[in-house]
């Protein structure tokens, strides 16, 4: 005791309560990583008591978790939406269909583009227009952008459609014709099918996808009927929804295919002959607009100026 009251009196005081802090410091760190251990090690033992042991390394990671839970949003929407039977949904799948998109959740993720660009571009005008807030047109704006992106993913279908239904109209007259020589080889029209999807594979890959669906259904155990009707609808022509109906009406009553496709064929090239002369006809109209607007005020220009310039001059 006479040592340490001697050490106090030293001025070593200040020492000593360093020391102190520094052993209670460590005791404390100490305990709290022990429990921290034993704790991870009853989080293991759980892991491995549920079977979870066999998830991916990334499984915890913030990708992974975002990946999931827009997963679950898309099945939540796939349910309430997609299959649902009502006469609206069934022809935004025609639709889909049409514009060659056959995810079976492409109906949720229409809906779930539709509502976010509405909310998204709303957002976007809310904060970035450079118009004084608050007054009457910001908030019309803000209401027209909400609407157009409300209305974006219904015109891109729309657009798809149109490019896609203008490849099948120009390549449905060559598909005929090929479907006739093959029918004057012998083949039949399940092998017909097969050989024209091939040949026409580099110049019309949407109807190649499309006839090859239908090669496919009749291979599943379709009837060829069911099949060409399928096909039609896929296409959205009414050219091959009449050629299902021919060749429907051909096996009914027992009549030649072969002939009845080569005439079907001359009817298509007529027709698509007369769409092209429709489009050489309606091109002066389509051009009157475009030179009144760029190509006459130049004309006038040219030779009115030289007029005026003399009249302004008085060298007239």
């Amino acid at each position: 005791m006479d040592a340490v009251d001697l050490f106090l009196a030293d001025g070593n005081s200040t020492l000593v309560a360093v020391l102190v802090f520094l052993a209670a410091g460590t005791l404390a760190f100490s305990v709290m990583a022990v429990i921290r251990v034993q704790g991870a090690v009853r989080r293991r033992a759980a892991t491995i008591s549920r079977g979870d042991f066999n998830a991916p390394p990334g499984a915890r990671s913030l990708r992974h978790s975002s990946a999931k839970a827009a997963q679950r949003v898309i099945d939540y929407t796939s349910k309430h939406y997609s299959t649902g039977n009502s006469e609206e949904a069934k022809v935004l799948r025609r639709r889909l269909i049409q514009a060659g998109i056959y995810d079976q959740q492409a109906v949720a993720y229409f809906f779930l583009g539709r509502t976010g660009l509405a909310v998204g571009l709303a957002i976007l005008a809310f904060f970035f227009l450079p118009i004084e807030q608050g007054t009457t047109p910001y908030w019309l704006l803000i209401v027209a952008a909400g609407v157009a992106g409300y209305l974006a993913p219904s015109l891109y279908i729309d657009n798809r459609i149109k490019k896609r239904k203008a490849e099948h109209q120009s390549g449905f007259p060559d598909f005929m014709d090929l479907l006739v020589v093959c029918a004057d080889a012998g083949l039949s029209m399940e092998a017909s099918l097969d050989r024209v999807g091939r040949e026409l594979g580099d110049s019309y890959p949407s109807l190649t996808a499309n006839i090859h669906m239908a090669c496919l259904e009749i291979r599943a155990g379709r009837t060829m009927s069911e099949a060409l009707e399928h096909l039609g609808d896929r296409l959205g022509i009414e050219e091959a929804r009449s050629f299902s109906t021919l060749i429907q009406q051909s096996e009914e009553l027992g009549s030649s295919i072969t002939d009845a496709l080569r005439v079907y064929s001359d009817d298509m090239r007529h027709k698509r002959l007369s769409r092209a002369e429709e489009k050489a006809y309606s091109l002066p109209a389509k051009l009157a607009v475009p030179m009144m607007l760029c190509i006459f005020p130049v004309l006038f220009v040219v030779i009115l100026l030289p007029v005026f310039v003399k009249l302004y001059l008085g060298n007239y």
